[in-house]
């Protein structure tokens, strides 16, 4: 009985001496609303410039949206395609048109997932090495020409995502 005690302690020393180790908070970083907002901006009006009437969409790194800005004449379903862009990006970590063809063994099933869309327009938005979100972006003849935009503004955020705290 004395021998199970002990054996018993000393599992309850290790368990216990593991667990106050781990982390109990863990810091994060994610997009703030004003550089959603300004990234949001930025893709609409890239597009807007090469004649296209799009919606863009930015979400945190847990997929909230944080941002949605419709140009004038873009359709109302822009918005859900966007988003939903958005999330193929949270949800890989990688551009919605490379996990798409990544995964094309599955891409007809993923589209089947509330909430995702496996097309071509949906881009990382990273700050310092860290996914901080994504943007979507639809309404351009093609999801090629969508992720262009989100591109060109992103490139115009590379001094505040690279120096952001």
């Amino acid at each position: 009985m004395l021998r199970n005690r002990h054996i018993f302690t000393t599992f309850l020393f290790f368990f216990f001496a593991h667990t106050a180790t781990a982390e109990d908070v863990i810091t994060t970083k994610t997009i703030g609303m004003e550089l959603a907002r300004d990234i949001a901006s930025a893709t609409v009006i890239e597009c807007r410039n090469q004649g296209y009437q799009v919606t863009a969409v930015v979400v945190d790194r847990n997929g909230n949206v944080r941002a949605v800005l419709r140009d004038d004449l873009a359709s109302r379903f822009t918005i859900q395609i966007a988003e939903e862009k958005a999330n193929a990006v949270i949800m890989s970590g990688i551009s919605s048109g490379e996990f798409r063809k990544n995964r094309e063994d599955i891409r007809p099933e993923l589209n089947h997932v509330d909430g995702l869309l496996m097309m071509q327009g949906g881009l990382p938005v990273v700050s310092a090495g860290s996914r901080i979100g994504a943007v979507g972006v639809s309404g351009a003849p093609g999801g090629d020409k969508d992720e262009a935009c989100a591109k060109k503004a992103l490139d115009k955020m590379t001094e505040r995502l690279e120096f952001a705290d």
